[in-house]
């Protein structure tokens, strides 16, 4: 399946029905007069998260969508129907932008089964049954529906994940994530084997979390070199993230500095996350030299490294229970048997 995190399309709600101008007349019954009835209100454009989409791609092949407009009412006081509501399906974590400056959010949509109504249907119109009066026994005035609202929207998805991975192109991000989740990204000896964000579920001291893989990102990509920034949303909801360093690859010290700049040129509030440094490919090089970019890292700034191989998993529980320590505090069903919060009286069930 082809990912696609933006996609522009047509939105219009659905006009309100007209009122109908009827009078009744029928065989034998006296006093006749009008019974036109009201038109039907039009359709709604409703937005919904539904868990199960990561992608955009549907947005690319359907870009039209219009909801039906109301029936118009007729004789016999026989107010029309109201049209259908259209619901759109979109993945958790999509955002509707404004067409006019693709900056403005109009709808951000976090929630598993969030419905939200973004364009309301036109109202029905009346019939001449509802204007008569006393004195205007025989009116033949009536409404047409009103008209449905319409606009072109951006749709932009921001995939929900606990934590992120960042770090320099062949740094060893998708092995890493196959590492430790089901995910199948590709691994290859080059630059840009990631072409598109990756996300994976994973499970560790009886927790579980998501992670999210981004292409590489190298100095100048927030001026569009390489792949540019432009996934760097994908993270933008994370609670922490995870950058890695190829012990093999740019010096080190170098390589924190890049990444370091790159968030901070990007903005999104990504340069004051919290972050993990991971020396990576530890398994390639002896102790003395993994000490030796442990102390280099530590001058540039890194507060706490941890000696990783994302290959052979070695260091990889620590570096995951650092993880842990930044997500929601877990609840009853979450701990290991026989653990359970202070003050907490009720027997511990798996349910």
């Amino acid at each position: 399946m082809h990912f696609l995190d933006q996609a522009k399309i047509y939105i219009r709600s659905g006009q309100g029905g007209p009122g109908a101008v009827s009078f009744r007349r029928e065989k034998y019954v006296e006093y006749g007069g009008p019974d036109g009835g009201n038109g039907g209100k039009g359709g709604d454009i409703i937005f919904e998260a539904v868990p199960g989409l990561n992608t955009l791609i549907d947005f690319r092949y359907a870009q039209h969508f219009k909801a039906p407009r109301g029936v118009h009412g007729s004789g016999k006081d026989r107010n029309g129907a109201a049209g259908k509501d259209l619901v759109i399906k979109v993945p958790i974590g999509t955002q509707l932008i404004s067409d006019e400056d693709r900056e403005t959010v109009l709808l951000d949509l976090t929630e598993p089964g969030q419905r939200v109504t973004f364009l309301h249907g036109g109202m029905g119109g009346r019939g001449n049954a509802s204007y008569k009066t006393s004195t205007n026994r025989a009116p033949r005035q009536h409404q047409p529906g009103e008209m449905g609202e319409e606009m072109y929207v951006w749709l932009r998805l921001k995939l929900l994940a606990d934590a992120g991975l960042v770090g320099l192109p062949n740094a060893g991000k998708s092995t890493f994530i196959n590492k430790i989740t089901n995910t199948k990204a590709k691994v290859g000896d080059y630059a840009f084997t990631t072409l598109t964000p990756q996300l994976g579920v994973v499970r560790h001291r009886n927790r579980e979390f998501v992670l999210a893989d981004i292409p590489g990102l190298i100095e100048g990509a927030a001026e569009g070199a390489g792949i540019g920034d432009r996934f760097l949303g994908h993270i933008e909801r994370c609670r922490v993230l995870i950058h890695l360093i190829d012990i093999n690859g740019t010096d080190p010290a170098e390589a924190l500095e890049i990444i370091e700049d790159e968030l901070a040129a990007y903005g999104g509030g990504l340069d004051e996350k919290p972050r993990l440094i991971a020396l990576n490919k530890v398994d390639t090089v002896d102790r003395e030299l993994v000490d030796m970019f442990i102390k280099e890292l530590k001058a540039a700034g890194a507060k706490k490294i941890y000696p990783i191989s994302g290959a052979t998993g070695k260091g990889m529980d620590a570096l995951l229970d650092a993880v842990i320590q930044f997500l929601p505090a877990a609840t009853g069903t979450e701990r290991p048997a026989g653990e359970q919060e202070e003050g907490d009286d009720r027997p511990w069930s798996p349910v």
